[in-house]
Order: C-alpha cells, then structure tokens, then sequence
C-alpha cells in the first residue's frame, strides 16, 4: 500500500507525533521517553526561543491509515550562517522496519529543504545542541538517558540503504568515580595555586542564577563553539535555560570555577538519573509522574546513575587540569549521595580534550550514536 504523508497542523496531531515514540517504545526497557510537556514546549513556536533563528515543519506517515512514522523538519539559520553551509536537519525521526516508510518521511524533509534553498540533509539533529542528536548504532541494550535518543537497530540499517552517510560520531562512557584520583588531587592542588582559582557552591537556586545564571551560558557558548553544528543560544535562549534547569537542580552538584576577580572560567552540573523515573511516569507528569521525577531528584532513593549533564571550560583554561578541580571537588558528593556510576552522555569522537578528563577513571564505552548526511537530489 502507498505511503501517505502528513504535514501537522494544529494540537491534536501534534500531540499523535510527541506520542508516536512512546507507542513505539511502549515496555521496551532501554527506551526513555521524552517529557510530554516538554515536548509540547520544544515545538510551540512562541515558546521555543530556538525559532528565533529556526523553522521547521513536523511529518506524519501513514499507511493503510495506521500512523507508521514521523519526523521532524528543521532548518537552523544560526547554525548554517556559522558553518556555510545550506542544511535541512531531520530529527525526532520514528518509523516501523519497512523501508519505504523511512523513505518517505526522509524524501519529505528533503522535498521541503530543498523548496527552502537547502542543498544537503543531515540528522539525527535537533534545533541546538540542547535537544536530543545522533542515531543510536551501538548500545542497544543500554538503558538511554533523558538526553538522548534510543533507537531500535533497524534504523541505521535504513539510512545506509538510502544512501546517507557518516557526517559525525559521538561516543558515551559509564564512568565508575571510586575515590578522587591521587592525580588529581595533585593537579588540583597544583591549578588552584598556579591560577588562583575558587571553587563556588551555592544553595539557592536564586542566588546562582542572579550571580551567574548568564555567565554559565556565555561559557558553553565559547567552549562549545568548535563543536560539531553547534550554534550559539541566543540571549532569548539564555534567559529561557536559566528559568528552566537551574531551579530544578540539586545545587549539590553543581560546582563553579572563578578566577582571582570571580570570573566564571569552568563550570559542572550533574543531577541524578530520570531515566528510570521517566519510564515509570510514561512521560507524563500527571497524573502522578511528578511524584517518580520529584522522586528521582531530591528523595534518599534516588536512582544508583548519575547523568553528567555539563561540563564547560573556558578555552585558555583547557588542558591545564581545570578539570580535576571540578571532579575533584563533585566526587565526595557524588560517593556521599550514594551513586555507583555515571554517564557522560555523547561527547564526538574526536573530542580527545573532553575523553581525556576520564583517563583516570574506571570507564566503559557503551554506546556511540551516529549524525548522517546526504545531498539532496
């Protein structure tokens, strides 16, 4: 039967795509799905601050009237006025393991990127580097996070039959923090002096984000800046981040690096795994989903994971152990609140100064996920 495609147009579909991947995934005990509100959020234009640079159109496939797949359409202006290049990304992308349906979600995007001036399409990618990117192609029996992607095997098994090719890798770690390293100790101590740095702590989330809500961001845009299709936030995106994450983490992992003038030069936020309390809620937080996330974050039963969710030197202070200094002083926390391992979340391959922080750590490399690209015809 044919392959019918939808464009979305107005709540109730779009509801039908936020929900397909939960229908999907539904019982599947290495899939996470995403927050429903959330995602409601992420494709609301006036609400994602991420439109002021992005557009972006949401596809539905059908066959024999049965919803079979989506995907998402986006163009990021930002991103390619960085990079100069002309590319449709393709994200949030689902579909059952019959190829002509992969096919004409991706032949949609293609149509729609190429009606726009695009010349290639590459994905999995989301608006910016905050959504979830990269297709999973190891690691399948590996419980995701709440910042990535899971995905069945067959996916990327589709895209090398239609021809998409390897644009960028990104690896994941299971890092077992023990004890602080004696290295460490001994390169923080060293730092500390050498640079007069200060290690700051906060426990109102008011607070750290009146002293340096911004700073943090400003950061991760000059760190992250060289990194694979990244795009800087806006200060629009700025002021939205700061509302939403920095209440809802648990101060205690956070740490702050100053210089002697109380400069932000280095920064580590981690939170205890949602993964498992995502799964329990079904992506919902009602009617009782707020109680396993609330759970999660802030009760003495919190999940045994750690998620690190970022890590931001500023450039001069890279490779000069600013690093240690902040495992240094998170790792106590981390033994203290009872957490076994931790994920770092996809980190590119070639990010030899991101993977050498882990050198002397016990790690296990368990996933890698995969971004593709292809000229559109």
């Amino acid at each position: 039967m044919a392959i019918t495609i939808k464009k979305v147009s107005g709540r109730k579909e779009l509801k039908k795509f936020i929900r397909f991947n939960f229908k999907m995934y539904k019982g599947n005990p290495y899939s996470v799905p995403d927050l429903y509100d959330d995602m409601l959020n992420t494709f609301n234009k006036k609400k994602n601050a991420a439109f002021e640079f992005c557009e972006a159109e949401y596809f539905l496939a059908y066959k024999n009237d049965e919803l079979v797949g989506r995907v998402a359409a986006i163009i990021n202006h930002k991103a390619n006025e960085k990079w100069n290049k002309k590319d449709v990304r393709f994200g949030w992308i689902d579909f059952i393991d019959d190829i002509e349906v992969s096919s004409a979600l991706l032949k949609a995007v293609e149509e729609w990127g190429k009606a726009k001036g695009m010349t290639d399409i590459q994905g999995p990618l989301g608006f910016t580097d905050f959504d979830a990117e990269g297709m999973l192609i190891e690691g399948f029996d590996q419980l995701s996070t709440m910042a990535t992607i899971y995905n069945y095997p067959y996916y990327p098994q589709h895209m090398e039959k239609l021809g998409y090719e390897k644009d960028a890798d990104w690896v994941e770690y299971k890092i077992i923090p023990d004890a602080i390293p004696e290295k460490h100790k001994r390169i923080s101590d060293l730092i500390q002096r050498k640079y007069n740095l200060k290690i700051k702590k906060y426990t109102s989330a008011k607070k750290i984000a009146a002293d340096y809500g911004q700073a943090i961001f400003e950061l991760m845009n000059e760190a992250y800046s060289p990194l694979y299709g990244y795009s800087p936030l806006s200060q629009r995106q700025i002021d939205q981040y700061v509302k939403m994450y920095l209440p809802i983490v648990d101060l205690r992992m956070v740490t702050l690096i100053t210089d002697a003038d109380d400069k932000l030069i280095a920064v580590g936020i981690s939170m205890p795994s949602l993964s498992e309390a995502l799964q329990k809620s079904h992506g919902r937080l009602l009617p009782f989903g707020w109680y396993y996330l609330l759970k999660a974050l802030f009760m003495k039963r919190r999940a045994k994971m750690l998620d690190l969710l970022l890590v931001a030197v500023k450039p001069e202070y890279q490779n000069k152990g600013v690093n240690a200094l902040l495992f240094s002083d998170l790792i106590p926390v981390y033994q203290k609140l009872g957490f076994i391992f931790a994920e770092s979340n996809p980190e590119l391959e070639e990010n030899g100064k991101v993977q050498a922080q882990w050198e002397y750590f016990k790690t296990e490399q368990h996933k890698r996920r995969r971004a593709f690209t292809k000229k559109i015809e």
